[in-house]
């Protein structure tokens, strides 16, 4: 080997973030979805919690974000922000309760992710460049659809999600 040769070792791969996704769990929360939410490194919750100690239960207050929705009524609900940019990875989520209020362009604003809730149905669809994603209910599901969250994994710059059917 010569002096100069230098031998650089490739960058390791980013970490896979892998965050857990509710909305709308009326004050109940199903053991299973602890059990799911337990090993993520994020959740977020998009309103309707309807009781703070869903909050708590859904882990430290730094692993876990949440937004107000129209349910969400009390003083300790004061707290909560209607609209909340969450920066994970190198990805910009923003989450809302009631998508019909959305208050931004999400693409204009290098968003990637856009969660909401309100509708206790799970929906995923692109727009822009930018998925919509609602986790539908774990508590209270509506039109036929059985309980359910989402989870997203992201490696830097890319992600990917599905629902999961409680």
């Amino acid at each position: 080997m010569r002096i100069n040769d230098h031998h650089t070792d490739p960058a390791p791969p980013p970490p896979t973030l892998t965050i857990g996704v509710l909305s709308d769990t009326h004050g109940q929360l199903d053991p299973k979805v602890i059990d799911r939410i337990c090993s993520m490194d994020l959740v977020l919750h998009a309103g309707d919690i309807d009781e703070p100690e869903i909050l708590q239960a859904l882990g430290k207050p730094d692993k876990v974000k949440a937004v107000r929705g129209n349910m969400d009524l009390g003083t300790w609900s004061q707290t909560l922000p209607h609209e909340e940019f969450v920066a994970a990875g190198d990805i910009l989520i923003y989450m809302i309760h009631d998508l019909h209020r959305i208050s931004i362009d999400p693409a204009s604003a290098d968003v990637r992710i856009v969660i909401s809730g309100h509708t206790h149905r799970p929906a995923a669809g692109q727009q822009n460049g930018v998925l919509y994603l609602n986790p539908g209910s774990p508590s209270f599901p509506r039109g036929g659809h059985k309980s359910s969250m989402a989870q997203i994994e992201i490696v830097g710059d890319r992600f990917a999600y599905r629902h999961i059917h409680l």
